[in-house]
């Protein structure tokens, strides 16, 4: 885990700048790192953008408690499993990250509200679809057994009328998200941010 070591100082240095206790926490890799709006997108909350690039649910898990040290959110928020998959990890692996990763909430913060978005069906890993679906599923039936933890499916609202990913939801890379791809995000996610 070492390769996010200056990205996870990074994220400390930001800490001591920040004048404020953020409310929300958005949490996980490059598709939280590089949603620069927001804060925009959710005016009624006070964000913290915790996002680091690269980072796999494992990286996420691993740092957990010291990127998390200094602060006392009202929710989390968290997108990650993406880049675990893309490297060649298999769902069960990601799934043991995911189980951890809630202990590791637990521990840190009780029983706060967190939500777990699903994988996104992006055109650059179609082509193992299949162990992201598989994923999101072993992850949804995890969630459902623990009260505080809400799982956002934002996969079936990317796809097209045939199926597949929307074009104009990402980036030319096939894989981050456009700003197109983001408003869309904070359409689905809004809802369960302001019911809280």
């Amino acid at each position: 885990m070492y390769w996010y070591e200056d990205e996870v100082k990074r994220l400390e240095k930001d800490r001591l700048e920040i004048g404020y206790d953020p409310e929300v926490i958005f949490y996980g890799s490059s598709s939280i790192r590089l949603w620069s709006s927001l804060q925009e997108d959710f005016p009624e909350r006070k964000i913290v953008n915790l996002g680091f690039g690269g980072s796999t649910l494992a990286g996420c898990t691993w740092f957990f408690e010291r990127i998390m040290a200094d602060y006392q959110p009202r929710a989390l928020v968290i997108y990650a499993g993406d880049n675990d998959l893309g490297d060649g990890r298999h769902p069960e692996e990601v799934f043991i990250f995911f189980q951890q990763l809630i202990a590791n909430s637990r521990n840190r913060f009780g029983d706060l509200p967190c939500y777990f978005i699903s994988l996104k069906p992006s055109l650059a890993r179609w082509n193992i679809v299949n162990q992201f679906s598989y994923t999101n599923e072993l992850i949804e039936e995890e969630i459902s057994k623990h009260e505080n933890w809400t799982f956002i499916d934002i996969f079936k609202r990317m796809l097209n009328k045939s199926g597949l990913p929307q074009a104009d939801l990402y980036m030319e890379d096939g894989l981050h998200l456009s700003h197109k791809g983001y408003q869309l995000w904070k359409e689905i996610i809004n809802p369960f941010l302001i019911s809280r």
